[in-house]
């Protein structure tokens, strides 16, 4: 019988998958230009990297030296007989801009991929247990998440990689105990909303587990705000790594990550005219956050509850 009125209790809670299936979100979302620009050019960096990453050898771009007569600091060539080695120029140790512009997509996707994934799964985790289990848990979890967010994000970075150690990894890790405290607090108010529906009551009372009523009725029921944080985030942990990096705390020499060269950019050529070396990962830094704010703020939109209640 328990098992009969919680299948019964399930199917009356609608998760955020059934209302993605049975509201206007994909219709909004794709009637958003702007989220279809964000969404065009999010896929347009993942192929440059994939590309790139599939294409060139790391360890070459690092250190190798253009052959024949191109030297350091070179400008782009676009006509003639150019080809891919003199499209954006060459830097100060007269290595391809071009191909390490287009590897560092690669990076900062990679790299951005996994602070915002641990940091979500992290924050999602607590948050959800704060609300659930409330009192004791919810006071420790989430005053420890506020000390968190009382500090600057780029400062506390700054703090966590010095005690860490410079490096790209350790620059990520930095950032993961950045960004948790956000997703925690935002999962948390969505988790409190759901936990006041009849039917989580009605699941507890049958004796569902608490990792069942979590997973099953909670969760899901969260995933409209998960999805827009999550996406809003990856765009200023693409920046937030290159800040480090350009900062000299996150990638180390050598590395073809745009915060790098974009540091040796404004160091070796834009005081001295070489626009070209610090141009070009801005250009695709800038593009690529653009994507992920653009097809953020179109979810956020499509995910409103007081645009769906109007179209209903």
């Amino acid at each position: 019988m328990s098992v009969e009125s919680e299948t019964t209790t399930a199917t009356e809670s609608r998760s955020f998958l059934d209302r993605l299936r049975n509201s206007p979100f994909l219709s909004e979302l794709l009637s958003n230009r702007l989220a279809l620009v964000g969404l065009a050019i999010i896929f347009g960096m993942l192929f440059v990297g994939l590309y790139a990453r599939l294409s060139y050898d790391v360890s070459v771009l690092r250190s190798s030296r253009l052959g024949g007569t191109i030297a350091d600091r070179a400008p782009p060539v676009w006509t003639g007989a150019a080809d891919a080695t003199g499209l954006f120029g060459t830097d100060a140790s007269a290595r391809d801009i071009y191909k390490r512009t287009l590897y560092g997509a690669w990076i900062a996707l990679k790299f951005g991929s996994i602070t915002v994934g641990i940091s979500t799964a992290a924050g999602v985790g607590l948050g959800i247990i704060a609300a659930y289990y409330g009192d004791i848990t919810d006071n420790v979890i989430m005053r420890t998440m506020d000390v968190l967010l009382a500090f600057p994000s780029l400062l506390l970075a700054l703090a966590l990689v010095a005690i860490f150690g410079a490096g790209l990894w350790k620059a990520v890790i930095a950032l993961i105990l950045v960004y948790t405290p956000r997703f925690a607090r935002v999962v948390r108010g969505a988790a409190l909303k759901v936990l006041e529906d009849e039917y989580v009551d009605a699941t507890v009372a049958i004796g569902a587990t608490d990792p069942r009523v979590l997973v099953r009725h909670v969760l899901p029921n969260t995933l409209a705000p998960i999805t827009v944080q999550s996406t809003l985030n990856f765009g200023l942990a693409i920046i937030d790594i290159a800040a480090l990096s350009f900062l000299g705390f996150g990638a180390q020499a050598g590395t073809p990550s745009w915060g790098l060269m974009l540091a040796k950019g404004v160091e070796n050529g834009l005081q001295t005219g070489k626009w070209w070396m610090s141009f070009f990962p801005g250009l695709f830094l800038a593009i690529t956050v653009l994507g992920f704010n653009l097809l953020g703020d179109g979810m956020r939109d499509a995910l409103d509850p007081r645009m769906r209640d109007a179209v209903d």
